[in-house]
């Protein structure tokens, strides 16, 4: 007799021949091979960088990678040429066990720019395993007394193959007594039978020999075999009998030992111990089934004794005996098929392959930053697992593969405003109650040259008193980059320009590196009063970014020059003032004048005027003006005075200490008759008597003119300095510095002291004496004592 399972077409149809194929699905990006199990090293697979779109010579400078779940060296691809090739030994019964579907999956992965590919190798079952019984001889007992159409269980052959090669078809040796039965219909029982097909006899036949024999449909066919002897014995002809010949009974997982799992009844229809059952598992029951259950052998209860774990097996087939005490024994059979239940008691795991770590701040948007694998070894619903990411970062999950994700970049980073993120990837199943798994993910940013350096303020100001040491230190400049590293080394350097005739860098420098400005030369107030330049800040980055930021460097004027005294008139000696000199003039009579000018500036350019005593000498008839320089008489003079008068006037600035200067006046005293001549300026003031009030009118319709020109003239020169970097000439500058105007003819100064915040206006005849100070602020008319002229300055203070 020989029966199979499966059509004969379905056996038939299954090739055992190395097929190789290579299928693209489209849309999912996704490579497909197909090879037979037991393949030699170094069996063609396919062209992996060919399917891919991958060039052959890219291949190495992309960094190509296969990587696979499991086994790391069961495939490998040779990067010269491209082609994937088995590199060790595949049983497929090893990789997958029963499982109908047997695949490798490989993550290729290649950079610049990155991509990853998932190729899927089918591996073919080959027959290669025969069929197994669980033993090569099984002894059956039998009472002779048995009914004919009685039934005997067997167990059957197994076959590690799948498909058509796991096909197996049994045979029975040649026999008058016995046939052999079709298994169930059941499909998770595949059980066999003998069947009793003519009466025993123990008298004539107490042992009978038979083989099973079992054959798969593989090509070419594997078989297996079992002797089975039959032993006939006397007497209890009743054997026990249960309710079913198969029980099913559903068992969740990790359910704690000595759960019930069912309890059987068998009934022997024998009395006395001829009807007493004793059950047991069959001596055929895999040793799984064994360490897993045991059974009590009065009552029948199956029960849990170790740990019951879904996915280590999804059902247990339990073979049960009933066996009656009688001379000989008599037995009933019956099989409890236990499905195991899953539930969620596994956390989803994750894996991490982290690639483009740390990131540019400038890398676009998309880029991978990492590839997330995670499983769950549940099934079903509890093994259906989506992952999240925290909130509030500039990342995204994205799905490329089943449970594979990619960690890519969602928003434009900056690494001046967070140069790290810590994310948390949350896997969580579908099960209930749910389970998760949590994973940090620290990602860098690294820095790109994208801030230049930046300073405090455009513009600074700088006091430096004039005659400084040279290479004395003046002011310190300093920028700051938000980069990073070699982008926010900062370097300093002049921005050069010329100043005058000459070049800048002869007058100041900068370090490169601390930004401290030097003075490389004395500087000369009453040469340069303002020396405007720029530094340039520039970083290392490439490429490199910079500014400029403008410094105002301020000569502060010292006292290091005397009054000078103004050459004579026509008729004098170099150094000394001749005059004539009636002796009828009265007191109060200008009678000479000390010219003196400072070429320095403010409280160090004020002249006063002082008249020597000579020693012994009586005390002189004249006096000189502390600010004029008008040497004057101080009484009406008389026969008792020298006719020659030697006057010695020391001229003194007000610098601290003060510089002084010695002028000579030569007076001659003369006798006439005539009416003296009326000095200039007395005859000024007498010719003007009659127009004095007109004189007066005109001069301030002429100051008032003056204060609205000189006020838009001071805006535009102002501004003209504040936007223009070039230097002005000696004059100009002392002009803008201490307020030297020229107006009417008439040489006016403004001198300045910066340090009190008080201004000066008068003429250069008449000294500071005359004017009134003011706060060194706004426009302001200022009266002169003596003359009553007016004389209106816009001051806009240093």
């Amino acid at each position: 007799m020989e029966f199979s399972w499966g059509s004969g077409q379905e056996s038939r149809g299954l090739l055992l021949s190395l097929l190789f194929l290579a299928a693209w699905k489209a849309g999912s990006g996704q490579v497909r091979y197909s090879i037979p199990e037991e393949a030699k090293h170094g069996t063609f697979v396919g062209r992996i960088a060919q399917d891919l779109g991958l060039e052959v010579v890219e291949l190495v400078p992309r960094l190509f990678q296969v990587a696979s779940r499991g086994r790391e060296d069961l495939l490998e691809v040779n990067l010269q040429n491209g082609i994937l090739f088995v590199n060790s030994r595949i049983d497929r019964e090893e990789l997958c066990g029963r499982n109908a579907e047997c695949s490798i999956h490989l993550e290729v992965i290649v950079d610049r720019p990155l991509q990853v590919f998932h190729v899927e190798v089918d591996v073919k079952d080959i027959n290669d395993n025969p069929p197994v019984f669980p033993g090569t001889q099984k002894n059956l007992f039998m009472a002779e007394s048995r009914p004919l159409d009685s039934r005997f269980p067997l167990e059957g052959a197994s076959d590690a193959d799948i498909g058509a090669n796991a096909l197996l078809t049994h045979t029975l040796s040649p026999n008058e007594y016995f046939s052999l039965e079709n298994p169930s219909n059941d499909k998770r029982v595949k059980r066999l039978g003998l069947v009793l097909r003519k009466p025993l006899d123990r008298e004539e036949a107490p042992e009978i020999f038979l083989v099973l024999t079992a054959t798969d449909g593989g090509k070419p066919e594997l078989t297996g075999t079992v002797q089975l002897l039959v032993k006939v014995l006397d007497a209890n002809d009743n054997a026990p009998a249960f309710d079913k010949t198969l029980y099913t009974v559903k068992l969740p997982e990790n359910v704690p030992n000595g759960t019930l799992v069912i309890k059987l009844n068998a009934s022997d229809l024998d009395e006395g111990s001829n009807g007493d059952i004793i059950y047991s598992f069959s001596t055929d029951i895999l040793p799984n089934v064994k360490s897993k259950f045991y059974i009590d052998g009065i009552t029948g209860e199956i029960m849990v004794k170790e740990y019951i774990d879904f996915e280590e097996s999804k059902s247990y087939e339990i073979l049960v005996e009933g066996i009656d005490k009688g001379q000989p024994p008599l037995s009933g059979h019956c099989t409890v098929m236990v499905e195991i239940e899953d539930t969620n008691d596994n956390v989803p795991v994750m894996e991490f392959k982290s690639l483009s770590l740390p990131i540019r701040e400038d890398a676009p948007l998309g880029t991978v930053i990492a590839l997330i694998s995670v499983s769950d070894l549940d099934s079903s619903i509890n093994g259906q697992v989506s992952c999240t990411l925290s909130p509030h970062v500039p990342f995204k999950l994205v799905s490329t593969f089943k449970n594979y994700y990619s960690l890519v970049l969602d928003r434009t980073l900056d690494r001046e405003s967070m140069a790290n993120y810590v994310m948390v990837v949350i896997a969580q199943d579908r099960g209930s109650p749910s389970l998760s798994a949590t994973a940090s993910v620290s990602v860098d940013v690294s820095d790109v040259n994208d801030n230049a350096p930046t300073f405090a303020q455009p513009e600074y100001t700088v006091f430096v008193k004039e005659n400084n040491p040279p290479g004395c230190h003046i002011f310190t400049v300093s920028a700051r980059d938000a980069d990073a590293q070699e982008n926010a080394l900062v370097s300093y350097s002049l921005v050069e320009r010329r100043v005058g005739e000459r070049a800048l860098s002869s007058y100041v420098s900068v370090h490169a590196e601390s930004g401290k400005v030097y003075a490389l030369q004395p500087l000369d107030h009453e040469e340069l009063e303002l020396l405007q330049f720029q530094v340039s800040a520039r970083d290392a980055g490439v490429p490199p970014l910079g500014s400029n930021v403008t410094l105002q460097v301020f000569v502060l004027d010292e006292n290091d020059n005397a009054p000078a005294l103004l050459p004579p008139g026509p008729g004098g000696g170099a150094g000394a003032v001749s005059q004539l000199v009636a002796r009828s003039v009265g007191a109060g009579h200008v009678v000479a004048k000390v010219r003196a000018v400072d070429a320095d500036s403010g409280y160090n350019a004020w002249l006063s005027y002082e008249l020597q005593a000579a020693a012994g000498a009586a005390r002189s008839p004249f006096r000189v003006g502390l600010y004029t320089g008008e040497i004057s008489t101080t009484r009406a003079l008389d026969e008792a005075d020298a006719p020659r008068q030697r006057l010695l006037v020391l001229v003194k600035d007000h610098g601290e200490p003060a510089l002084t200067a010695t002028a000579t006046v030569l007076l001659s005293l003369e006798d006439s008759g005539q009416v003296p001549k009326v000095s200039s300026r007395a005859s000024a003031g007498l010719a003007g008597t009659e127009t004095e009030l007109v004189d007066v009118n005109v001069y301030l319709i002429i100051a008032i003119c003056a204060v609205s020109s000189l006020f838009v003239l001071t805006l535009l020169l102002y501004t003209a300095l504040r936007c223009s970097a070039l230097p002005r000439g000696r004059v100009r500058a002392r002009e803008a510095q201490a307020g030297v105007l020229q107006r009417g003819g008439e040489l006016v100064f403004l001198a300045a002291e910066a340090a009190k915040g008080v201004l000066w206006g008068g003429t250069a005849q008449d000294g500071p004496h005359g004017l009134q100070s003011q706060p060194a602020s706004g426009p302001h008319l200022y009266r002169h004592r003596e003359s009553q002229k007016f004389y209106s300055y816009f001051l806009s203070g240093l």
